[in-house]
């Protein structure tokens, strides 16, 4: 497991991030006392699978799965701070809450935006391995 931090773009209105990027074997432990997916997103850099977890001891965890194309393995495992999931999960959400528009077709909505942090996420963990 490496930890590695991610700057997000002004605009994007998030602070700096610190990511943990944990091996299959890191991931497995740190849910071996069970897991609950919450939601998914699916994004031109794969899909995106969120979850919270406990070790055994039941310390709780909250992370990101990365498959891409038609893996069925995660490429990915990524393991977040609760403030930052909660964030996701705030973005993810409020998608309920957008007036579906048919005029405006490019309003940039929170799930889009959610998308892009995933992106700055990945790109600047690129290098990073477990």
């Amino acid at each position: 497991m490496k930890s590695y931090q991610v700057d997000f773009h002004h605009e994007d209105q998030v602070e700096q991030m610190t990511v943990l990027k944990l091996s299959e074997q890191d991931f497995d432990h740190a849910t071996n006392g069970g897991a609950r997916q919450l939601f998914e997103l699916d994004t031109n850099l794969g899909l995106f699978i969120f979850l919270d977890g406990e070790d055994e001891e039941g310390k709780e965890s909250y992370h990101v799965l990365r498959f891409e194309e038609e893996n069925e393995e995660p490429s990915d495992y990524y393991s977040f701070e609760l403030k930052d999931f909660y964030q996701f999960l705030a973005l993810f959400m409020s998608q309920m809450y957008v007036e579906d528009d048919e005029e405006d077709e490019e309003a940039y909505e929170p799930v889009q935006h959610l998308a892009h942090l995933l992106f700055h996420i990945v790109e600047s963990g690129e290098r990073v391995t477990p």
